[in-house]
């Protein structure tokens, strides 16, 4: 459980760095060309790490359902949607709201069990707990905003 821990912790590092460098970039080169600058330049690095640990197993993907196949192309979305997000909200605002999105919509698939993934029981404490992230935003982006306004005024 440590493990899974720190590699989450690790995880939302990196994408809150990845995601104030996409916006760098998106400042200097348009949407599109960060984008496939984002996924070219990620694409060559796991193709080449894969073939470095895995090496012909890489290509073996075995019982795979045909859709999960596109998960590069929600990738694109993804990164657009994040690039302008960030551009027209702020870094911390728009990574606070697609982090609660990411928890309410990962809460409904688990619930359905949609998608291949084993169906968990929806309850009130779930429920509770996103709309207390949820109010947390809110709070953030209220108090940041007066915040800012006291401090032109």
């Amino acid at each position: 459980m440590i493990v899974g821990l720190l590699l989450a912790l690790t995880a939302g590092a990196l994408v809150s760095l990845q995601n104030i460098f996409n916006s760098k970039v998106n400042e200097h080169a348009g949407t599109w060309t960060t984008t496939t600058l984002v996924l070219g330049m990620g694409f060559l690095a796991s193709f080449g790490i894969g073939l470095l640990l895995e090496g012909k197993h890489l290509f073996t993907l075995a019982n795979m359902q045909p859709w999960y196949w596109f998960s590069g192309i929600i990738g694109v979305g993804v990164v657009i949607s994040l690039v302008q997000g960030i551009r027209l909200l702020g870094p911390t605002y728009a990574i606070s709201i697609v982090l609660t999105s990411q928890l309410g919509f990962a809460l409904l698939w688990d619930s359905l069990g949609w998608f291949g993934l084993e169906q968990v029981p929806f309850t009130s404490k779930q429920l509770f707990g996103v709309l207390v992230i949820i109010a947390g935003v809110i709070v953030f982006k209220v108090g940041g905003g007066r915040a800012v306004q006291k401090a032109a005024g």
